[in-house]
């Protein structure tokens, strides 16, 4: 036993403890608002969720215990997994009721399993690689080395885009630029892209966009014809859910509108206006806190990182989470269109809540290994001033 807690005591002195922390507060909030929806129908979100978590927190703990650069080693394995989930959706993908792609995979027991959420672990670690690369051959400022980003991150945005998971193709593109601007690609390279999309916006919204797509986007300008029949219905019916709670919120497991099921997927995507409705202005603000804790945890981690490796690893998690959040309540305010992101830690979905808890053991695992690489750094450092001298 005195070994054991010698044992624990050596892995919170070297661990994020505050970003530990407010992963598991983020988590019991969580499980209070989808064990609150449970009311308005039959599925058992708690047992999956609960599942999902305690695994995503043993895997979590496991990596933590990795050397990050050990990881980053293995990137080609990595980009194997990546290439091959993505492949799986096409020989065996299914579309699940609420969404409008065909992103999933089922698995025995009822279970279903979305290949993206993982797929944005392994990108981060193999974007990681790449920066890490063209800083070290000086080439991260050079055109050439901005356009192989631009092919890396191609791969999985274009095998998504197929699925039909657009959501999940911009939270890519937002890491990939958050990473790549972190890392020192100039300015430059994002004014241009920044001018190419305003050019091509016509051409996006004409060719790319289906008649949902644009509908969606319509329907934040239209409440009163689109948005209370159709395309708008659910964020007008998850902003009334909201208003409904008020300050302080009708109560756990005593808002009407929760237990009735009035917001379309209340339990993944529109996980928020539960909050809202439960424990009304005050729950929302405290749920948004947390999220902004561990994001800034995150981000702290990546500037006092040992070197780059562990900075780009934790600036991709912040990208993702940060993206993820401000998304999803955009989505669910109605400032922005209804894409299918699922709020970080929150919404049910065992993929998602798995991918979340595997990023912050990511994040723990450049905070546990810092000493080990700056002990091996000094011991390099001092054979190479023996061999000098």
């Amino acid at each position: 036993m005195e070994k054991v807690t010698d044992e624990l005591k050596s892995y919170f002195s070297k661990a994020d403890v505050v970003l530990w922390l407010f992963t598991g507060i983020a988590t019991v909030y969580s499980l209070l608002l989808i064990s609150d929806m449970q009311r308005a129908g039959n599925y058992n979100y708690m047992f999956t969720q609960s599942i999902a978590i305690v695994l995503g927190i043993v895997v979590a703990v496991v990596i933590s215990l990795v050397n990050y650069n050990f990881l980053i080693k293995l990137w080609w394995l990595f980009a194997l997994i990546g290439v091959g989930l993505a492949g799986l959706v096409f020989l065996f993908g299914i579309q699940v009721s609420g969404t409008d792609d065909t992103a999933w995979i089922q698995l025995p027991g009822g279970f279903t399993f979305q290949p993206s959420e993982f797929m944005k672990i392994c990108f981060i670690i193999t974007f990681t690689k790449h920066l890490c690369f063209l800083n070290e051959t000086d080439k991260i400022k050079s055109f050439g080395g901005v356009m192989s980003l631009l092919a890396h991150v191609g791969v999985p945005v274009i095998l998504i885009h197929m699925q039909g998971d657009d959501g999940a193709v911009l939270i890519f593109l937002v890491v990939a630029l958050v990473m790549a601007f972190l890392a020192g690609v100039q300015a430059k390279y994002f004014a241009i892209l920044g001018g190419a999309l305003a050019v091509g916006l016509p051409i996006l919204w004409n060719f790319f966009l289906n008649n949902e797509h644009r509908n969606r986007i319509l329907a934040l300008f239209d409440l009163d014809g689109n948005a209370l029949t159709n395309y708008g219905w659910q964020q007008y019916q998850g902003k009334v859910s909201i208003a409904s709670g008020q300050l302080f919120g009708s109560g756990l497991y005593k808002g009407n509108r929760v237990e009735f099921g009035i917001v379309p997927e209340q339990e993944n995507d529109f996980i928020f206006t539960v909050a809202g409705e439960e424990f009304g202005f005050i729950g929302c603000v405290i749920l948004l806190l947390i999220l902004a804790v561990i994001m800034f945890r995150v981000l702290l981690n990546g500037k006092n990182a040992y070197d780059k490796k562990g900075s780009f690893i934790c600036y991709g998690v912040f990208a993702m989470i940060a993206s993820q959040t401000i998304i999803n309540i955009g989505m669910v305010l109605g400032i922005i269109p209804v894409i299918g992101i699922t709020l970080p830690f929150f919404s049910s979905g065992g993929t998602s809540v798995m991918s979340m808890m595997i990023s912050v053991g990511l994040v723990q695992s450049v905070m546990n290994n810092q000493e080990i690489d700056m002990d091996r750094a000094k011991i390099r450092l001092g054979s190479q001033s023996r061999s000098k001298i």
